[in-house]
């Protein structure tokens, strides 16, 4: 919640507050600051400041538990987020018109801002002369007047319906009287909504001068793609193709040469996406020049020079410090006036301090490649600053780890390997009240520290009040490992860590940014950053709007702040040296056959409906809309591995749900409830009590997908469903999915002909034959779908392949036994795997090649595929991902390479690997059906 202004005078004159048609301006006179946070203090009185979100140091402790209490708040920030949510989710939001005014009233308030600041807009509907009133408060929070009622009254209505965004900056000084003030409107992107806003904002006269040009060029280009649309089809053949019913018989065919296949292929190369983000600088050299530090005593494993150029990093941004007098540097974006040295101004934002030095953020993201050792450097970091010594005396402090589960028994490990057995670290896992004075590092999970956040005897957000546990302490650090758990801002398990107390803090992560800014804006926030960008509003302001409209000065600040908060190396860095083998990839393009094409043309016709209903829905009826669109587009991805994948059980279960709230869960309605489940798991979807990933996912008899903890919690509370608010009676009523990993279990009342072809299995053997000319070639073939692996399996022993198979249905024994196969038998050639299997810590490298079978748009799990085999040992490393022509999968590759473009663009990457909230975002669902 943000805090209102005092005012000076507490009954005005209405014209006072929203302007007079007579005002006098003095716009070109520079209105001195009336004040400027007189209590802001350096970092260490900082940390007891820490919140979920950012607030001035004027807020008092009392109105911080009230927000940790209740974050039912409606506050500005989760306003916005709302907002953002929808753009994200149906439509984003693009720049309608702009929007020349002035700020009024101003010498009725204590706010101050500079010419070309953001600033934040807020309705102010409890206003008792101006319904209408819209008043303007800089970062801070600090009110500095209003909007003039006659330009309030027309924008009134569009704050409160949600209709448009409103964004800000001052386009002048503060004068005596008023203001100058440029606001930015933002509207929907989608067709129909935006031709309803256009003819609304043209009759209340609103600039739209933006979004007409916008249509202007999407003519253009539609005029052009027409164009080259009909060349394409007059010089198009016409053929008839053959029709699947089974397979081709074993020795039919011509055998492919791998030569011919690669030259029909698509090289599939970073380096193209590469070069469009080359001219924001080369930050391999500088990477590669960083200082090194001195490998700390206790410290007993060598480390490389890459791992001692990351500790000097980690201890320098543990102790940051302000540019000197007469510098022209800035740290942490904040740079010191040339002509008044007590002045500090956000280059970003351009938010200044005045008499006193702005907070600075103690620690980072260390963002390095998986298995280029983040755990030894930052076990060297807590050790070094050990050795150093407290400052001023006392005692250090502990470090707090927190890590998933999973991983929990690593840190552990990890510290007893690397640290000297003569001189140990005091460790201890946490699970329950302790002197941590005792120890020097503290390690638990993500669901304790949420538990001592929330426990459950009060469900309420209150760990300043609380005398033991995590909360009652000041860590010297906390290091948040896999730190991308918490990248939902507005999750609870973001506002738990970011609660936490600690003179430093440190994200752990090799994908920093996996769909969106908004997962870089979480961490940041998490870290610590100043100057405004610690509101998501004016991150959206200064650095999404500009990315997202092509503006170079958007690029160049975010590559900014990653070089001011992050650390990214990657493997294939020169000066890494990691010696990798060479790593071919290819993009093998099939065409759909008829019977494949009649079918996949009407699933997407069914889901492009699907999607309509969704956007003309709310409530209940919007939720059961989006499962529908869900299961459409797992049907449509799976039809283009084989027609026959696509079974109805799911469809059939969705209609009984539509006459009746739940079901009941018999042998075969389970089996079809696990698999929802499933396509929520591989979604990647949130679960909609706490907004995190799905954390031991189940579904309920009604369908709806949570966290088990999250859903146990309601059940004993309530014994209602939150989404539709059906009566769930204990535990009995979820479904569990069929194994840990994920992978479905082999269905043998399955109607599915293991003898049926497919367009793509046909292109897969043709694969494999080739392969198998040259002596050594070992394959590994991934796809999603233990089905599609059984049709694989038994098309391989049909042809005569020597193969082992390795899913999440098999026991360890089972997985160890096919490993074993893979590596020691020269004649076992092939090994087909789930895509889920790979997150289990898999070492492929008796394998040379990977072909993806499918895909999905979020690329990180296909990287981890690709990584189990591309190690060290081996000479060179081919991958071929098969893609249906003008398919799902093709728009997959295309929202793939925008991914891998922002994480490029952030770190002014020249080269990677590869290019190619709910994490199943509309946005991304549109351009599949596209």
């Amino acid at each position: 919640m943000a805090l209102k202004a005092k005012r000076k005078i507490e009954t005005v004159d209405l014209t006072d507050l929203t302007g007079s048609d007579d005002e006098r301006s003095t716009s070109q006179q520079e209105k001195a600051p009336k004040r400027v946070a007189d209590n802001q203090t350096r970092r260490t009185a900082a940390l007891h400041d820490r919140s979920p979100h950012t607030y001035s140091q004027q807020h008092s402790e009392a109105e911080r538990n009230t927000w940790l209490a209740d974050e039912d708040d409606e506050d500005i920030d989760e306003i916005f987020q709302s907002l953002l949510d929808s753009a994200n989710g149906s439509e984003n939001l693009v720049l309608y018109g702009t929007l020349d005014t002035k700020i009024v009233g101003v010498r009725y308030y204590e706010g101050y801002a500079t010419p070309g600041e953001y600033i934040m807009v807020r309705r102010e509907q409890e206003n008792p002369y101006d319904s209408n009133a819209i008043r303007i408060v800089n970062v801070r929070g600090e009110q500095i007047g209003h909007i003039p009622r006659t330009v309030a009254s027309k924008l009134a209505q569009y704050i409160d319906n949600r209709w448009l965004a409103i964004e800000g900056m001052l386009s002048g000084y503060i004068a005596t009287f008023d203001c100058p003030l440029r606001l930015r409107l933002y509207g929907p992107s989608a067709i129909e909504r935006r031709e309803e806003m256009i003819s609304r904002m043209e009759r209340d006269k609103l600039p739209l001068e933006a979004i007409k040009q916008t249509k202007r060029e999407e003519q253009k280009r539609l005029t052009e793609e027409q164009k080259k649309a009909t060349a394409a089809k007059r010089r198009m053949p016409s053929s008839s193709q053959p029709e699947f019913s089974s397979s081709s018989q074993p020795g039919t065919q011509t055998t492919p040469d791998m030569a011919d296949l690669i030259e029909s292929s698509e090289r599939f190369s970073p380096r193209d996406a590469g070069q469009a983000v080359e001219k924001f600088g080369n930050g391999e050299e500088y990477l590669a020049a960083m200082p090194q530090a001195e490998t700390p005593d206790r410290i007993s494993t060598k480390m490389l020079p890459y791992q001692k150029q990351a500790l000097a990093w980690l201890l320098n941004q543990e102790n940051p410090v302000l540019p000197p007098v007469g510098s022209t540097e800035s740290t942490q974006l904040w740079k010191r006036s040339a002509k008044a040295t007590n002045i500090f101004t956000n280059i970003a934002t351009n938010f200044s301090v005045k008499g006193q030095e702005p907070v600075l953020a103690s620690g980072g993201i260390l963002a390095d490649d998986m298995g280029l050792g983040k755990t030894l450097e930052m076990i060297s970091l807590i050790v070094a600053d050990l050795e150093k010594g407290p400052q001023g005396g006392g005692e250090m402090g502990a470090t707090l780890v927190i890590s998933p589960l999973s991983v929990m028994s690593n840190w552990s490990d990890q510290i007893a390997r690397h640290v000297k057995k003569n001189q140990p670290l005091r460790v201890y896992r946490y699970h329950g009240p302790a002197e941590f004075a005792d120890y020097d590092v503290v390690i638990t999970t993500y669901q304790t520290l949420a538990s001592d956040y929330l426990p459950k005897s009060t469900g309420q957000a209150t760990p300043k009040s609380r005398p033991t546990g995590l909360y009652s302490v000041e860590w010297r650090r906390i290091i948040l490992d896999e730190g991308h758990i918490t990248c939902n801002p507005s999750s609870k398990g973001a506002a738990a860590v970011t609660a936490v107390v600690a003179e430093s803090r440190w994200v752990l992560t090799g994908t920093p940014i996996i769909n969106s800014l908004r997962d870089l804006y979480s961490l940041l926030r998490f870290v610590g950053i100043t100057g405004g960008l610690e509101r998501l509003e004016i991150f959206n302001s200064v650095l999404v709007r500009p990315l997202k409209g092509g503006d170079s000065a958007g690029a160049v600040l975010l590559q900014a702040i990653m070089t001011t908060f992050c650390l990214r190396r990657r493997k294939e860095m020169p000066f890494v040296d990691l010696r990798l083998p060479e790593l071919s990839e290819y993009v093998h393009r099939i065409k759909f056959l008829g019977l494949e094409r009649d079918k996949y043309d009407a699933l997407q016709a069914e889901a492009k409906g699907q999607l309509q209903v969704f956007k003309n829905q709310s409530g209940a009826k919007a939720n059961q809309a989006y499962n529908h669109l869900l299961e459409t587009l797992l049907r449509m991805r799976q039809v283009c591995n084989h027609w026959q994948l696509c079974g109805e059980r799911v469809t059939k279960l969705m209609q009984m749900l539509e006459s009746q709230k739940t079901i009941d869960l018999t042998p075969e309605n389970r089996k079809a409830l696990q698999d929802m489940l499933q396509v929520s798991i591989e979604s990647h979807e949130d679960c909609p009590v706490c907004l995190e990933a799905l954390h031991v996912p189940v579904i309920t008899h009604c369908a709806h997908v949570f966290g088990k903890d999250c859903i146990t919690r309601v059940i004993e509370t309530q014994h209602k469903c939150p989404m539709c608010r059906a009566k769930l009676e204990d535990e009995t009523c979820l479904v569990e999915p069929a194994n840990d990993i994920g992978d479905a279990e082999r269905d043998d009342g399955s109607n599915i002909d293991l003898n049926a072809s497919s367009s793509k299995l046909e292109a897969l053997i043709s694969i494999l034959q080739a392969s198998e000319k040259k002596k050594g070639n070992k394959t590994i073939v991934f796809s999603q779908w233990t089905k599609f692996l059984d049709i694989v399996q038994a098309r391989l022993d049909r042809e005569g392949f020597k193969y082992t198979r390795i899913d999440g249905t098999m026991t360890a024994p089972k997985r160890d036994a096919a490993l074993h196969a893979l590596e020691s038998d020269p004649s076992c050639t092939i090994m087909l795997a789930s895509l889920a299997v790979c997150s289990v810590g898999l070492n492929l490298i008796a394998a040379n090649q990977v072909i993806l079978s499918d895909s999905w748009w979020a690329p990180a799990i296909e990287d981890q595929a690709v990584d189990r085999v591309h190690r060290l040992g081996q000479k060179k490393t081919t991958v071929f991902r098969l893609v249906m022509e003008d398919s799902i999968e093709e728009r997959t590759l295309e929202i793939q390479k925008t991914k891998r473009e922002l994480m490029m663009v952030a770190f002014r990457e020249k080269s990677n690997k590869r290019t190619g909230g709910k994490s199943a975002r509309l946005g991304d669902i549109q351009k599949l059906l596209e």
